[in-house]
């Protein structure tokens, strides 16, 4: 298991299907998903130059951001389900959060993000295949949602994210992702601050690029299988 050699070869794929897909160099951003991964495979992953790191739960992140403070400039992504009772650690500690979908939440958030801290990155998470098992706000009540988020003196608007149920084919993907990278056009136009489409996994890469996404999320082919020691 050779993590900088992992990187370089996911590093390579995602240019490859930017130049396919005639997107700029370097729009697509890797966000290495560390979830049960030790500290020793993040330290390697830094070292070989990866700074975004995406973490499932809640006390793992934490415990990760405290061991590796000494690592500058690494950016902390908080990418699963939040529950009320651990927002506080997460406000206190995350530099992103991918998985806005309740009103409750994201005021706890912004009410319990630190003074001296900037403000919390947020992407809204949109259930854009309508599963009942998925979180995610629709399709048709994202722009309350939006409003919401913007008026939240402690939160930054940075975009979208979705987990969409898997397809039979990339077309079929596309086909999925379509309404929500046009619904993440529309708000990108009209803020600046708005800049990332957070789709995309090791499953439908090709797809995800194809459909504009700016931030994917990787952790097998980097880190090697969930019991990586």
């Amino acid at each position: 298991m050779n993590i900088e050699t992992n990187l370089s070869l996911v590093g390579e794929q995602i240019a490859q299907l930017e130049r396919q897909y005639q997107r700029n160099a370097g729009s697509v951003r890797l966000l290495a998903v560390s979830k049960t991964k030790p500290l020793e495979a993040i330290r390697a992953a830094y070292q070989a130059g990866q700074r975004l790191f995406g973490e499932n739960y809640v006390q793992e992140a934490v415990e990760k951001h405290s061991a590796l403070t000494d690592l500058v400039g690494i950016e902390w992504h908080f990418i699963g389900p939040i529950q009320s009772n651990k927002s506080r650690v997460i406000a206190q500690t995350m530099d992103w959060v991918h998985t806005i979908d309740r009103e409750k939440i994201a005021r706890r958030l912004s009410e319990q993000r630190p003074d001296d801290m900037p403000k919390l990155n947020v992407c809204i998470q949109v259930n854009i295949s309508g599963e009942e098992s998925k979180s995610g706000v629709s399709l048709e009540s994202l722009p309350e949602m939006v409003s919401l988020v913007k008026s939240l003196p402690n939160l930054q608007l940075r975009g979208l994210m979705a987990i969409p149920a898997p397809q039979e084919d990339e077309a079929k993907q596309m086909a999925v992702y379509r309404p929500l990278s046009q619904a993440y056009l529309e708000l990108a136009s009209s803020d600046s601050m708005i800049d990332t489409l957070s789709i995309g996994m090791s499953g439908d890469l090709s797809a995800a690029i194809a459909s504009g996404s700016t931030m994917v999320r990787v952790g097998t082919a980097i880190f090697g299988a969930r019991d990586y020691i």
